[in-house]
């Protein structure tokens, strides 16, 4: 049996007075979640888009002037992670952030573990929003990540919606797909969630969500950001029969906590009443050959 403590953030956005509050803000949440014993933490897509508010007021609806501006932040924002993760003995996803990188922004998921920063993850697909309006550039190449023993890969948003994205993460060892997520409608939302559900049956293991909560008129960044934290696995023995481990109410902000056992996961994959992981490669096949017979 292999157990990790999870931690979904439904984070909602705040209107900040000084970056201290903001300081104060995120070691809150990550005290509170370590406190209950939760050894991966994980924040929404654009979660430090809070930071907006202390920009000038001319730049909370410049999304494009914005972008430089935010960069300021950047190193005191990698530090306070790093810092807590330490701190508390935990694995951190940050909220992902509009990072500068070779001329232009990417959407990055920075994370840290208990003895340093593990490296980042990209945004790979963008949006409309993000493509046409905010000119946010797509990543390249995907990462895992490693915490309590087990191997995670970490989808932002839309990713989730690509079923090769996730399996490329649980090719290389992932066995839980995090899903940091920012949905203005519930639309999005249920986009991202059946995106999130599928990529779990597909490949026989947990995928987590965590969604950014907003009420912002003040920013058109993200001025409404709706949805609810859960977590999600194959519907097979052991597991849930709605593939429904646990969820939040909507839009309730806080954590969602959760003990996962991967010896669940790990046994449908090999003896489940169906092994959507094994026969994957049988999947692919039958495409190619009938590609070659059309």
């Amino acid at each position: 049996m292999t157990l990790l403590r999870v931690a979904a953030a439904a984070y909602p956005v705040s209107y900040l007075s000084s970056w201290d509050e903001y300081a104060a803000k995120l070691s809150g949440w990550v005290a509170e979640a370590a406190a209950q014993g939760a050894e991966l933490l994980v924040f929404p897509e654009y979660a430090p888009l809070e930071l907006v508010s202390l920009l000038p007021p001319e730049l909370h609806h410049d999304v494009l002037g914005m972008r430089p501006a935010l960069q300021v932040f950047l190193p005191g924002f990698l530090a306070l992670h790093e810092q807590l993760a330490r701190e508390h003995g935990v694995t951190l996803v940050a909220g992902s952030f509009p990072a500068a990188r070779a001329g232009g922004y990417v959407n990055r998921a920075f994370v840290f573990g208990p003895q340093g920063p593990l490296g980042a993850q990209d945004k790979l697909l963008m949006t409309r929003f993000e493509a046409e309006e905010w000119c946010i550039d797509p990543g390249a190449g995907v990462e895992v990540f490693g915490a309590g023993g087990v191997r995670f890969g970490i989808a932002i948003c839309y990713d989730s919606e690509f079923p090769h994205l996730a399996r490329a993460q649980a090719e290389r060892g992932a066995e839980l797909i995090v899903v940091p997520s920012f949905t203005g409608s519930p639309a999005g939302f249920t986009r991202v969630r059946v995106g999130s559900m599928a990529r779990a049956l597909e490949n026989q293991c947990y995928a987590l969500h965590a969604p950014l909560i907003a009420d912002a008129p003040w920013t058109y960044a993200v001025e409404d950001a709706v949805g609810r934290a859960a977590i999600y696995a194959p519907a097979d023995d052991g597991l849930p029969a709605d593939g429904m481990v646990a969820q939040l109410d909507w839009n309730a902000p806080g954590w969602l906590i959760q003990d996962l056992d991967f010896g669940l996961t790990r046994q449908v994959r090999g003896d489940g009443h169906v092994l959507n992981w094994r026969d994957r490669e049988a999947a692919w096949e039958r495409v190619e050959a009938a590609r070659e017979t059309a």
